[in-house]
């Protein structure tokens, strides 16, 4: 399993879309998927407040901002070459 984790806030329909092409991922790439409420901790709402949504795996961000199932997957295929 790779652990992913998304942060978002609430009333935030771009973290939806995020969520949405992680889910629809969950199973290709084996995820443990994890969401952060930027509000709820001030150090990520400094670090990520306009950049949200935010798709962070192994303490690197790979995707940011408009976060869709096409960029979701060209990061996660170099991530895995890679490897």
């Amino acid at each position: 399993m790779t652990d992913v984790t998304l942060y978002t806030k609430n009333n935030c329909p771009l973290c939806d879309d995020a969520e949405e092409a992680l889910r629809a991922l969950e199973k290709k790439w084996e995820l443990s998927i994890k969401k952060m409420n930027i509000y709820e901790n001030d150090a990520l709402l400094e670090r990520y407040h306009l950049r949200i949504p935010v798709v962070k795996v192994n303490g690197e961000v790979i995707v940011e901002g408009i976060v869709d199932e096409h960029n979701l997957n060209e990061a996660f295929e170099k991530m895995f070459q890679n490897k």
